[in-house]
């Protein structure tokens, strides 16, 4: 590794997903380019009663192969079955041998918004039904958030830097950014990074609509999420998880690594304004997209693509827009700007893990993937956030937005790798 912190260099080298348009990122990569949308009716169970009935669920899943048996299936919640499957496929698409790695110096941030949801309903059922001596003594461990990073590092032996974080939507994006320091400063020369969430459960999706944040299009499920379209009216809830290998770049070029693209720089603010809501001026989202910049040390003319936190929430997706004009001036008409939670629904803690992956892909097809559902872009917003279709466009820097309850803004930094 380098000698300081700005010499070395941090590249992607693998990359792995779970979500509702598929559970490999080539799936998920054809799916977004085709217009497809996860969206639909919640079909696990009986939703009737509900003010929002529809969600990009994670459907026909077999963890399985990823874990040693089926035994720590059962004892693990869904959010750590999405997660160490997709860092299982990240594994698998990195190339990487754990065997000939030195596995002190390979660590593990997955992060998730909420935990182990489903298990916390389940086991309330319980007690309520049948007493506190039915409760399951794997309770716990099944529903604390640091699982998910926990047990896939024990699966492969993974005994570098491990936690997991917990910044609401903000979460992946923490979890890889901080990846990024942690090989930065020579603590690990390989992270496993990215986010997890399976909130589509009765308790998350009651929870969700008491509060107005979700699209009740019920009736039109494939165009409830309509990032930056006139006739938003809230979010879709999905589910799923995605997982990146980070990797100190001596490390991937001596073993021949295929390279996605580097990251430059990681922007990590707070809009300190409200419980939920975001700063209406964007200016916490501004000073972490600047924040990026100043690390990657690069113009803003530079940057060509950004993935849109973009949720079709009425007041954040305008939020956004004003703080991405404040920080690129002139050149903000210049940048694609998609919103890809038209297709994958909101997938809240790995929202910016499965937007990461899609980045790595644009990158390497040289295109922007499209927003759906943008039939009457709203006349306050007057970037390309290109419409229906996907953009054969020069896509060499690129930044990803995740904003989260609690005020909390993540964004990354990813170039086109150059030599």
């Amino acid at each position: 590794m380098g000698s300081n912190w700005s010499d070395r260099r941090v590249v992607v080298t693998g990359v792995g997903c779970v979500s509702s348009l598929g559970t490999d990122p080539d799936t998920l990569w054809r799916n977004i380019l085709e217009g497809k949308c996860g969206i639909d009716r919640v079909s696990h169970f009986d939703i009737s009663g509900y003010d929002c009935q529809i969600a990009a669920e994670v459907r026909n899943f077999d963890p399985t192969p990823a874990f040693p048996n089926a035994k720590e299936v059962r004892r693990t919640d869904h959010f750590t079955h999405f997660a160490v499957y997709a860092g299982w496929g990240a594994l698998k698409d990195s190339g990487l041998d754990l065997e000939k790695e030195n596995l002190d110096e390979v660590g593990a941030y997955i992060g998730s918004g909420i935990g182990g949801l489903y298990t916390t309903e389940e086991q309330h059922k319980i007690l309520l039904a049948k007493g506190p001596g039915r409760v399951s003594p794997f309770m716990i461990p099944m529903l604390i958030l640091n699982m998910a990073s926990g047990m896939f590092a024990l699966y492969h032996r993974l005994r570098g830097p491990n936690f997991a974080t917990c910044s609401a939507c903000a979460t992946s994006n923490h979890a890889i950014g901080e990846a990024w320091a942690t090989i930065k400063r020579g603590d690990a020369a390989v992270m496993f990074a990215g986010g997890t969430e399976a909130t589509i459960v009765p308790l998350g999706m009651s929870g969700f609509a008491a509060m107005r944040a979700m699209s009740t299009r019920n009736d039109e499920p494939l165009k409830a999420s309509r990032p930056f379209d006139r006739d938003r009216d809230g979010f879709v809830m999905g589910e799923g998880a995605a997982v990146l290998v980070l990797e100190e770049l001596d490390h991937a070029l001596q073993r021949g690594a295929r390279i996605y693209c580097e990251i430059l720089g990681y922007g990590n603010t707070c809009d300190a304004n409200h419980m939920t809501s975001p700063d209406p001026e964007g200016s916490g989202a501004a000073r972490a997209i600047q924040m990026a910049l100043r690390h990657a040390g690069i113009p803003v003319t530079a940057v060509d693509y950004i993935n849109a936190h973009g949720t079709s929430t009425p007041a954040g997706d305008m939020c956004e827009v004003r703080a991405i004009q404040r920080v690129f001036g002139d050149h903000a008409l210049k940048l694609a700007v998609s919103s890809t939670k038209g297709a994958t629904g909101h997938m809240l803690g790995a929202a910016g893990g499965v937007e990461s992956v899609i980045c790595c892909k644009a990158v390497e097809a040289q295109i922007a993937p499209p927003t759906l559902n943008l039939d009457n872009p709203d006349p306050n917003c007057p970037l390309n956030c290109v419409p229906h279709t996907p953009q054969e466009r020069r896509i060499d820097v690129f930044l990803n937005n995740s904003f989260g309850f609690g005020g909390h803004n993540a964004v990354l930094l990813g170039r086109r790798f150059q030599g």
